[in-house]
């Protein structure tokens, strides 16, 4: 846990394979989160586990170990390119993290086996107890969100959510955002503005900080969907980004880039995140997800005392607040002891490590069960509490091709040519048609390559 200051959440952008197709397997008995466990034939299966040691540590390890005395755990760093070459290569690990939202792509290839008969027999992991996040690794051959569960989410957030320094509000004499009904984005726009603070052509204070340098595509096509509008046509091979929706989400980054009033590419934050600058009274609204409360709980009472939550903004009439990743895991369809894999599945998720994750504020469960763990201890975090606690509700899902990947190859070109714009290099609605021309590039490629 202590680690993910920042580093947490750039991973958002990272690639990651995650989920694939169904495949029939044998089932042993399901496990207990907290019961001992053999192999069930005196043999001892080395599980090879791919992931993130700060998240898995050697500690779970040892316990998962403890707990079940026929199973010992290789353990890989999670890699980009080693896993893609195991992958290729049909030597998979047993037990990769993987994230949510893109996981089509690797459904699409076949890449993770069906949880379903497991879940059917677990006394630990049942569906009735999976948070919304967990569809966005549903697949039903087509695309996300029905179908069976090809992985299952270990902490999220929805994304989207604002946190702002009542103090910076304060001394600019702005009332503070409200902390239980959402705020417009053009709102929103409009107070960053008056928040922004410069001098001799340096911005002392920024009023708003979007996380320019993590994600684009996701809050854009929150917007779009926000408006009613969608971002793939119905068999997903294509975008229109030329739509009334997607060219209002598209001048609305275009006017914040201009108006200076946050971080962007062509005015970068120092370290690439806005935390610095936050705890710095720097800036006075982030969009960062519950999960960045966790930030704060060692930081000065100036800081915790003055901190809050507020709900994702809005822009149209249909509130829908998504979570832009939800990593997790999933077990390849390749890998050689599945069964194991699902216990230590049901371990990781249902067990101590999933407990001690609501605990700690690092993000919401996955698990309805373990929402009440989640810190309220401090005030900020009951308040931060209650509004996530109301938000939950309007958890929608980001679309996904199977065609594409998500952020990591949408922000590229959204970023070039929305950088035009800002530049007045090109008109919004110059850059919607670029955009559109290649991302369709891309899908068309990417339907080739999968077939």
């Amino acid at each position: 846990m202590l680690d993910r200051r920042i580093s947490r959440r750039r991973l958002l952008t990272s690639s990651a394979l995650a989920a694939g197709g169904a495949v029939a397997v044998p089932l042993l008995g399901a496990c207990d989160a907290s019961s001992d466990n053999s192999s069930g034939d005196g043999k001892t299966v080395t599980l090879t586990v791919m992931y993130k040691n700060n998240e898995l540590t050697k500690e779970h390890i040892a316990d998962f170990e403890a707990k079940n005395a026929g199973i010992k755990i290789s353990f890989i760093e999670y890699d980009d390119t080693r896993l893609n070459a195991m992958l290729a290569s049909n030597e998979p690990p047993d037990f990769v993290r993987g994230a949510a939202v893109g996981s089509a792509s690797g459904n699409a290839q076949g890449l993770a086996t069906e949880l379903d008969p497991y879940l059917d027999k677990s006394s630990v992991l049942k569906r009735e107890n999976l948070l919304p996040v967990n569809d966005s690794f549903r697949w039903d051959g087509k695309r996300i969100g029905q179908g069976p569960y090809y992985g299952l989410a270990k902490d999220w957030s929805q994304d989207a959510t604002l946190w702002y320094n009542r103090a910076l509000f304060e001394e600019a004499k702005i009332q503070p955002l409200s902390t239980t009904e959402p705020i417009s984005y053009d709102e929103l726009l409009e107070i960053g503005k008056k928040l922004t603070k410069k001098s001799g052509g340096k911005t002392q204070v920024y009023g708003f900080g979007v996380e320019w340098a993590w994600n684009l595509w996701a809050p854009i096509s929150m917007m779009i969907l926000q408006q009613g509008g969608q971002l793939y046509n119905a068999d997903l091979t294509e975008t229109d980004m030329t739509t009334p929706q997607a060219l209002r989400a598209l001048k609305w980054y275009v006017d914040f880039g201009q108006a200076g009033v946050g971080p962007t590419s062509l005015d970068p934050a120092p370290d690439g995140a806005d935390l610095s600058l936050f705890l710095a009274k720097r800036m006075a609204i982030t969009q960062d997800g519950y999960w960045y409360g966790g930030n704060f709980v060692s930081e000065s009472d100036e800081i915790k005392n003055n901190v809050a939550m507020a709900p994702a903004p809005v822009m149209g009439d249909k509130r829908i607040s998504p979570t832009y990743v939800g990593w997790g895991a999933y077990i390849p369809a390749k890998a050689k002891h599945k069964d194991e894999a699902w216990k230590l599945m049901e371990y990781f998720m249902a067990g101590p490590p999933g407990d001690e994750r609501a605990k700690s504020g690092w993000g919401m469960p996955a698990l309805q069960s373990q929402l009440s763990l989640m810190p309220q201890e401090l005030p900020y975090q009951k308040q931060a509490y209650a509004t996530q606690q109301a938000e939950l509700q309007y958890a929608g899902q980001l679309p996904d091709s199977p065609y594409i990947g998500a952020a990591g190859a949408w922000n590229p070109v959204l970023d070039k040519h929305l950088q035009r714009a800002i530049k007045n290099e090109i008109t919004v609605e110059a850059a919607g048609k670029a955009i559109t021309d290649e991302i369709n590039k891309l899908l068309r490629q990417g339907k080739d390559q999968i077939g």
